[in-house]
């Protein structure tokens, strides 16, 4: 990479327990034992404050991994994009994701990943504890985001929404793809308990986290703490669209 060309500085703005912004510029690889081939960058985790863990990286050709999550631990795999396929195996199925197609593998199982293609995928890896109800229980999702149908966000005919994993009381975690046309914005600046990791896929935008406002743009990432005022207006040409999670569905614990 070399020396910079001018002073050293960054678009990250890092508020531990309230919130995160962290551009591509100033992300490091870091080494995950058990992933061989892949270049991950953890996002988020419980060191930022975050209930979770959450990492964007790149699966070469040959990559594989050993048993990811399982026992207690539910995990969630999502391809932004590449021309390679990512295959995942839960238990004795294989499924062959391709751009925007994601896994869901619930606490008892975990995942297997490889890239047995002869391309590069990019990937947004998720992991978090699971919460249990007596008599519910999660179960395997594999989807893919380009086959599933927008719903219009609250009323509003240019915000959609893209709902990843069902709502029954077996899930404590969601994923979406939330996307606003140039000119549309939230309908109002949220205040609630949940928290949400939230990857920029296109777009830019004006993003109210706390007390500030912070430009953010296309492959950005956000973590956002409970209860930190949270709100976005569209800017620029294009549609803003981000993958983002968030639990729900339990009653806090005391």
């Amino acid at each position: 990479m070399g020396y910079p060309k001018d002073f050293l500085e960054s678009r990250a703005k890092i508020k531990h327990g309230q919130y995160a912004i962290i551009p591509p510029e100033g992300r490091v690889i870091n080494v995950i034992p058990g992933f061989e081939g892949f270049e991950m960058t953890i996002l988020a985790s419980p060191k930022l404050g975050a209930s979770f863990v959450q990492y964007v990286g790149k699966a070469d050709p040959g990559a594989k991994t050993g048993l990811y999550g399982g026992d207690g631990i539910e995990t969630f795999v999502y391809v932004i994009d590449g021309e390679g396929e990512l295959t995942v195996k839960v238990e004795d199925e294989k499924y062959t994701l391709t751009q925007g197609g994601y896994v869901f593998s619930p606490e008892d199982k975990g995942m297997i990943m490889e890239n047995n293609s002869n391309d590069s995928v990019r990937i947004m890896l998720y992991k978090q504890k699971y919460i249990p109800v007596e008599g519910h229980k999660a179960k395997i999702v594999v989807g893919n985001t380009n086959e599933i149908e927008e719903q219009i966000y609250d009323d509003m005919e240019n915000v959609f929404l893209k709902d990843l994993l069902p709502t029954d009381l077996g899930f404590d975690v969601n994923f979406h793809i939330l996307s606003f046309e140039p000119d549309g914005c939230h309908p109002f600046v949220e205040t609630h308990v949940q928290e949400h990791g939230a990857y920029l896929l296109e777009g830019q935008g004006m993003y109210n986290l706390g007390e500030d406002w912070i430009q953010v743009k296309a492959e950005d990432y956000i973590w956002f703490g409970p209860f930190t005022q949270q709100g976005v207006y569209a800017t620029g040409r294009k549609r803003l669209s981000y993958i983002y999670s968030k639990d729900f569905n339990r009653d806090p614990v005391l």
